[in-house]
C-alpha cells in the first residue's frame, strides 16, 4: 500500500505538473507527495522528475514509468475503492459537479432518496454554472448541457438541451409586438454571459421547418446566471433566453412567458458525465443509473424539450 500511495503521488504530480498541485487534489501537504515520489524514485533506482523552482519535468524514464502505470492506477483504485465498500454496499465520497440552479431546482430534491438507497456514500457537490475537467480536478461526474467529451469521459443522457426566449406579461404588454426573430432589435435583451469566455455567446433560433435567425437583442444588462436573468425578467426588465431547466419553473408559475414560442435554441444534449474507466467505482456507478432512473420517471426529457 506504501507504494501505490508513492506510485498516486507520482502519477498526479506528472498530471498536475508541481507537488504543491497534486497534493491540493489528494488532500496531502506538498512535502508528504515530494516525499512519497522521492522514496518511489529510491526504490526504483531511477530519477522520475527533474526539479526546479517553478514545476516539475518528467525524465525520459518518468515519461516511459507514466504509460506503463497511468492507466493501470485507475482500475487498481477502483479495484480497491469497491472492495471497501461497507458491508457490499457502495461507499464514499461522491463528488459531482452541477450548474447551481439546476442542481437546487432538479438534484437536491433527489437527495433523501438517494442517501436513504445508499448510506454509505457522502456526497460531495460542487454548485457553479462552468463545465469542469473530471479527471484533472478529481471529480467522479458531472451533469451539464452541450459539453464536448474529452478523452476518457462517457455520458449518459438525460434530456435535450433548448434554450428558449422568455419575457413578463407585462413587459411584452407594454412593449411593440414580437412576432418573428426580425422584431427582436427593438426590445430589451437581458444577456447572460458565457462562464468559459467571459463573452455573450451569439446563439441562433431555429423552428420545426429548420429555418435559422439570429438573436438579437438590444444589451439592456448583461448577467453571469440564468437564475439572475430570469428573476431580473420577472421584473418586466426585458427578455432573456435561458434553458429550459430554468425556464419551466418560472414559465409554471406564470412569472414569464415564452417569446416566440414557435422558436428555439438547439444547444446540444443534457447529459451526465464520468469517467471511461474498465471499473467504475460502484459510488459512481449507481448515482449515474439513480439519475437516469429519476429523470426518466419524472418525464423532465419531455419538460426539458422546446418544442410542443
Amino acid at each position: 500500500m506504501e507504494t501505490m500511495n508513492s506510485i498516486e503521488c507520482f502519477v498526479a504530480s506528472a498530471d498536475a505538473g508541481s507537488f504543491s498541485a497534486a497534493a491540493r487534489r489528494l488532500g496531502l501537504t506538498s512535502a508528504a507527495v515530494g516525499k512519497n515520489v522521492a522514496r518511489l524514485e529510491s526504490n526504483l533506482g531511477v530519477r522520475l522528475f527533474q526539479r526546479s523552482t517553478r514545476k516539475l519535468t518528467l525524465t525520459e524514464a518518468g515519461e516511459r514509468f507514466l504509460q506503463e502505470v497511468g492507466g493501470g492506477l485507475e482500475t487498481i483504485r477502483n479495484a480497491v475503492a469497491n472492495l471497501a465498500s461497507a458491508g457490499g454496499q457502495p461507499a464514499g465520497t461522491l463528488k459531482v459537479s452541477m450548474g447551481t440552479g439546476f442542481g437546487r431546482e432538479y438534484v437536491v430534491p433527489l437527495l433523501g432518496d438517494f442517501l436513504q438507497r445508499y448510506p454509505a456514500i457522502s456526497p460531495d457537490w460542487h454548485f457553479d454554472n462552468r463545465p469542469v475537467d473530471l479527471i484533472a480536478e478529481g471529480f467522479d461526474a458531472a451533469i451539464g448541457g452541450g459539453i464536448e467529451l474529452s478523452p476518457g469521459v462517457v455520458a449518459r443522457e438525460l434530456g435535450p438541451a433548448h434554450r428558449v426566449l422568455l419575457a413578463s406579461p407585462a413587459y411584452l404588454a407594454s412593449h411593440p409586438p414580437l412576432c418573428s426573430p426580425q422584431d427582436l432589435p427593438q426590445h430589451d435583451g437581458i444577456l447572460i454571459r458565457s462562464p468559459q469566455t467571459g463573452r455573450v455567446r451569439p446563439w441562433t433560433l431555429r423552428d420545426r421547418e429548420g429555418t435559422q435567425a439570429p438573436v438579437s437583442l438590444k444589451v439592456k444588462m448583461t448577467m453571469n446566471d440564468p437564475n439572475a436573468a430570469c428573476e431580473i425578467a420577472a421584473m418586466g426588465l426585458g427578455v432573456t433566453l435561458v434553458s429550459m431547466p430554468h425556464a419551466v419553473v418560472y414559465m409554471d408559475s406564470g412569472a414569464l412567458v415564452r417569446v416566440l414560442p414557435d422558436w428555439y435554441v438547439d444547444s446540444g444534449i443534457l447529459s451526465l458525465y464520468f469517467t471511461a474507466a474498465r471499473l467504475l467505482p460502484a459510488k459512481t456507478r449507481v448515482f449515474v443509473d439513480f439519475m437516469v432512473e429519476r429523470f426518466r420517471a419524472q418525464k423532465l426529457a419531455e419538460r426539458f424539450s422546446a418544442i410542443r
